[in-house]
């Protein structure tokens, strides 16, 4: 008999629906037609670098493109220029791509990896990011080989809530590829200094994850590109993200307060704050703006002229700096109220039997016989519905409010959501039963009241009750617990019933399909001195708890770890309820 298997959904990292591509502009930049397409215009490209003469001699020589004696004179005269950056078009993976451009006509023809070096270096499923050129420097009266440094995951994770970004260098003019960071220690964001001997990165220095979300604990190490075993040496404390100023300077950044800040010079800034729900003004769009050290109270503006709405990442020099490159979304081509395509993108898996897909979304959540995929898009204002008729909406709205967490009911075609402004406990946040979602009747029925904030509703295996997390009873500091309410017209067949009681958040309740067990995260053995926020943040210590569902007895199964702020949440039962995930 074979093994009977499922699917499992789930969302990462914000990725915009609309393909970013790399682009530069002159310093200074005056209008819209000042910008440049560093790339062909296919799939998402970032995170781009300049690949030098020398270096670009090396590539192209590889290639075979044209003879030598035509390689050496179009690259020294400008007329061939070369970009290394990150691209999604090999299987849907972040892998690294070498774009060579003829400037006489702008084409532009693009390489992987495996083009120039093959596929039994640069195949199989792995992630790279962060490409920079190294060497080219004299050593011992002869010019040493260039190399290509970057990061990747091709080795594969040891350890679960373990890094595995690794720095490597490959040899552009043999292939031959090295470790630079040493055994047992993760590094990200390569920086290669302006003489092409040292390479500078962030750090994790052996240290597993530890529950951080959003300042990740990384210090600044410089280490040597002939010798990185020997002549690595932390350089910045607390630091990450590091750019050479000159050979004796870097610049980093590190959060201070509630803001990340630039030390010690092309940035991309955020003139003014906004939330999520904003309508922005171009203030609040990310823009690229050059800071002259000598006076870095004022800026020049680049991207404010080229496109004043719109957010800019990532900003490198060009040509001495007669340049700013720099990556952004492909929206030029979209006009007002267009529809942004949705599909499912196939991406190469790590093992044979197991298939990986992705489509611009969040918050997804299966039918209970899987037959139906619901998620919310990235701006939160539609809920979509995938099954084998295709993707359609089935839900959305236009007010200031968004959608978020969707759950089914487990025995009938009602589509729970929450509606109201995320991850912010003092504002009302509501929960509606979608009826008949999958007839597209865009039907909603309001299920909480009081305005108070209530969120992540589960129902029983009858389809009849509906447990969820509410700040009814919180008192001024917003403390959740679980309530229990009727599953089809809420608090309309009378008020909540209260199922925990205390000064925590109890919260991602599940009821299992056997009806036993309810499952769900809190905080509530948090240490006694544990802060109450953490950059505006909730600091974590949860643990994951089953409360029996006919007499709401708790017992703790597993929790965050002793030491540190974690954040173990969102537990689901998997389909038979025999086990957690």
């Amino acid at each position: 008999m074979g093994e009977s298997r499922g699917s499992i959904a789930f969302f990462t990292s914000y990725r915009p629906p609309v393909p970013l591509d790399i682009f530069c502009s002159p310093v200074p930049a005056s209008s819209r037609q000042d910008e440049l397409l560093l790339t062909d215009g296919l799939s998402y490209n970032y995170n781009g670098q300049p690949v030098p003469p020398e270096a670009l001699k090396m590539i192209v020589k590889r290639l075979e493109l044209a003879p030598e004696a035509m390689i050496e004179a179009d690259v020294d005269s400008g007329r061939l220029t070369g970009l290394v950056f990150v691209s999604e078009r090999q299987h849907n993976l972040e892998t690294l791509q070498i774009a060579v451009r003829f400037t006489d006509d702008d084409d532009v023809k693009v390489f992987t990896l495996a083009d120039i070096y093959g596929t039994e270096l640069f195949g199989g499923v792995r992630m790279e990011d962060s490409g920079c050129i190294a060497g080219g420097y004299e050593l011992d009266g002869q010019t040493s080989d260039h190399y290509l440094v970057y990061v990747s995951t091709k080795e594969p994770v040891q350890e679960r809530r373990s890094p595995w970004n690794i720095v490597y260098k490959t040899n552009l003019r043999t292939g031959e590829t090295e470790r630079l960071t040493p055994p047992g220690t993760f590094d990200i964001s390569p920086s290669v200094s302006p003489s092409g001997k040292r390479v500078a990165v962030a750090s994790y220095q052996g240290k597993k994850w530890d529950g951080e979300i959003k300042d990740l604990p990384t210090s600044i190490y410089v280490m040597s590109v002939e010798s990185p075993s020997l002549d690595r040496e932390r350089v910045i404390e607390n630091g990450g993200w590091p750019l050479w100023g000159s050979e004796t300077v870097i610049f980093f950044h590190r959060m201070t307060g509630e803001n990340w800040g630039v030390f010690r010079v092309a940035v991309a800034t955020i003139r003014q704050k906004s939330v999520f729900f904003d309508v922005r003004v171009e203030a609040q769009y990310r823009h690229i703006e050059v800071f002259d050290m000598s006076s870095p109270e004022k800026s020049l503006q680049i991207t404010q002229y080229t496109k004043p709405k719109g957010d800019h990442y990532n900003p490198f020099v060009m040509d001495s700096g007669k340049y700013i490159g720099y990556h952004r979304c492909q929206s030029d081509h979209l006009q007002h109220g267009d529809d942004v395509p949705r599909q499912f993108n196939k991406l190469l898996s790590p093992h044979e039997d197991v298939g990986l897909f992705r489509v611009a979304g969040a918050f997804p959540a299966f039918s209970k016989d899987g037959s139906k995929l619901a998620f919310v898009d990235n701006e939160f204002k539609a809920m979509w519905l995938a099954n084998s008729d295709g993707m359609r909406v089935v839900f959305e709205t236009d007010g200031p409010n968004g959608i978020f967490s969707p759950v089914w009911n487990q025995k009938k075609d009602i589509l729970y959501v929450c509606m109201g402004p995320s991850f912010k406990p003092n504002e009302t946040l509501e929960i509606y039963a979608i009826p008949h979602v999958s007839s597209g009747a865009r039907e909603r029925r309001l299920l909480t009241k009081g305005k108070f904030n209530n969120a992540f509703p589960s129902t029983n295996p009858e389809g009849t009750k509906l447990i969820f997390r509410s700040t009814r009873d919180g008192g001024d500091k917003k403390y959740k617990n679980l309530y229990i309410m009727d599953a089809e017209v809420g608090e309309d067949a009378g008020e909540a019933e209260r199922l925990t009681e205390g000064d925590w958040t109890d919260t991602h309740c599940q009821w299992s399909p056997n009806r036993d067990w309810i499952v769900f995260s809190s905080n509530r053995d948090r240490p006694a001195d544990a802060p109450e926020h953490y950059h505006g943040l909730d600091p974590g210590y949860f643990a994951v708890y089953l409360m029996n569902a006919s007499d709401s007895s708790v017992v703790r199964v597993l929790r965050s770890g002793y030491d540190f702020s974690g954040h173990v949440n969102h537990p689901v039962f998997s389909p038979d309820g025999e086990a957690l995930w």
